[in-house]
């Protein structure tokens, strides 16, 4: 039986009726009895160097939900460019890609998470498959997690221990093919992972800047790994060089960027061999063109009401109310003081962004209207060198 029919006969791609927003990929899963924190730590992934004054691993700092004041980051541990983070959905263990390495992989290192002092402890290591790892992420069970290779042009899937150690890297696979822009898409370049909430087993989704394609794979029948599934990749418009997802809580649609054209692309996801994904609307993420601006970040508003892109070149993050329909509507961009933002993110409250500077060596905080998805610079920053990425977990009082 061919493996797309193999995997729908299993029952693996079938995808609960959870109401828009109820689950944000990447988010701590809390308890519905659980008392809302009133703090969190906010930890950051950089690039690291070797000049004084130069990034040294992961940071933290801590973040008051009231006020939205960010103390002094510092550094929770050394390791060379921990570009990208993810957080267990239970806010116990924190993983971090290390980009670099060579034919084998660079590091992907989990950390167990003392959430009263925000103390990060390395637990294990292993490494990527292929070189230049980007983009972490954990699936909503906490199974798996799932490693782009930018540089390798492949993508990883690893078990994750009930004690959150990184397992066996049980999927790789190695992507093949170009695109038409020969200076960017002249070979494969997976660019993050995401994986689709509200599903009986898990679904990761791949971005390829180097094929305009997301590719799908699913936990297989036995459920000890993850299996490619090319009959279900989703094709971007040629040339949009996608870059990150955003999954809707529902499971039902996705938000790509496209880091080459500047664009955000919305997709109705369909896993079924009679109803595949495909892309319903494209919008320009810039309100004129821009020489040279190339989108990094992709935001679902914990609401599930906006979704949010980041601009580098016109030093932005453009706006989007969803629709009824989930199509998207352009409502404007968060300006200010911000050089270069490569990764945001949007607290779990959904009452600020934070949003990492790259050039701008710091990250600083914008305060979000709920009426209209808008973003009020709050004034309130913490210094660190070439920040890419901001994760957050509950502060345990």
């Amino acid at each position: 039986m061919p493996l797309s029919r193999r995997i729908i006969a299993a029952g693996l791609f079938v995808v609960a009726a959870l109401a828009p927003g109820t689950y944000v990929p990447g988010s701590v899963v809390r308890a519905a009895d659980e008392p809302a924190p009133t703090a969190y730590w906010v930890y950051f992934g950089t690039y690291t160097g070797k000049k004084d004054g130069d990034s040294k691993g992961i940071y933290r700092a801590k973040m008051d939900i009231k006020s939205g004041k960010l103390s002094e980051a510092e550094l929770a541990f050394e390791m060379g460019s921990p570009s990208f983070l993810a957080v267990h959905p239970n806010g116990r263990f924190l993983y971090a890609v290390g980009e670099g390495g060579g034919k084998e992989g660079g590091p992907v290192v989990a950390f167990g998470v003392d959430q009263k002092t925000g103390k990060l402890t390395k637990l294990n290591e292993a490494l990527s498959g292929g070189s230049g790892p980007c983009h972490v992420a954990i699936d909503p069970t906490g199974t798996f997690a799932g490693v782009a290779n930018y540089g390798g042009g492949s993508s990883a899937f690893f078990k994750l221990g009930a004690d959150g150690k990184i397992g066996e890297r049980v999927t790789f696979t190695q992507h093949a093919g170009t695109g038409p822009n020969k200076g960017r898409q002249e070979a494969p370049h997976a660019h993050c992972v995401q994986f689709v909430p509200g599903t009986k087993a898990a679904i990761g989704l791949v971005a390829d800047l180097g094929l305009d394609k997301v590719k799908v794979f699913a936990q297989s029948a036995t459920k000890a790994d993850m299996v490619e599934s090319g009959a279900f990749d989703i094709a971007l418009p040629p040339g949009a060089g996608p870059r990150h997802i955003a999954v809707a809580g529902d499971g039902k649609f996705a938000y790509v960027c496209g880091e080459l054209d500047s664009t955000v692309n919305v997709v109705r996801l369909g896993f079924a061999k009679t109803d595949k994904s495909e892309v319903v609307q494209s919008l320009s993420t810039l309100p004129s063109p821009v020489k040279g601006n190339s989108t990094a970040e992709c935001v679902l508003h914990p609401s599930g009401k906006y979704v949010y892109v980041s601009n580098r070149g016109h030093n932005s993050v453009a706006v989007f109310k969803v629709n009824d329909d989930r199509k998207l509507t352009a409502a404007g961009h968060v300006t200010g003081d911000i050089k270069t933002p490569r990764n945001f993110a949007v607290d779990p409250t959904g009452k600020w962004m934070l949003v990492a500077s790259q050039d701008g060596g710091k990250v600083g905080v914008w305060e979000l209207d709920a009426a209209t998805g808008a973003g009020k610079e709050t004034g309130s920053t913490t210094a660190v060198s070439r920040p890419v990425c901001v994760k957050f977990v509950p502060v345990a009082e």
